[in-house]
C-alpha cells in the first residue's frame, strides 16, 4: 500500500489530463456520447410534446368541396 502511494507521488503526470492521452481520450469519448444522447433525447421529447394532436373539426363551405353544392 505504501509503495503504491509512493508511486503516485513520484509520477503525478500520469493523472494529468493533458499528459495522459489514453485517459483524456476515453473521457472525451464518453462525454461526446453523453452529449449526443442528451441532444437526441431532448429533441425527441420536444417533438413528443409538440406532436400533432389529431384531426380538428373544420367547417368547410359546401361550395368548395370536391362535388360542390350551390344554392
Amino acid at each position: 500500500m505504501a509503495q503504491h502511494q509512493a508511486h503516485d507521488l513520484e509520477n503525478p503526470q500520469e493523472k494529468d489530463f493533458a499528459y495522459n492521452w489514453v485517459n483524456s481520450s476515453t473521457f472525451l469519448f464518453y462525454l461526446q456520447v453523453f452529449c449526443i444522447l442528451a441532444f437526441v433525447l431532448g429533441g425527441c421529447y420536444g417533438l413528443y410534446t409538440h406532436r400533432y394532436k389529431g384531426k380538428p373539426k373544420v367547417a368547410v363551405p359546401e361550395s368548395t368541396q370536391y362535388t360542390p353544392k350551390y344554392k
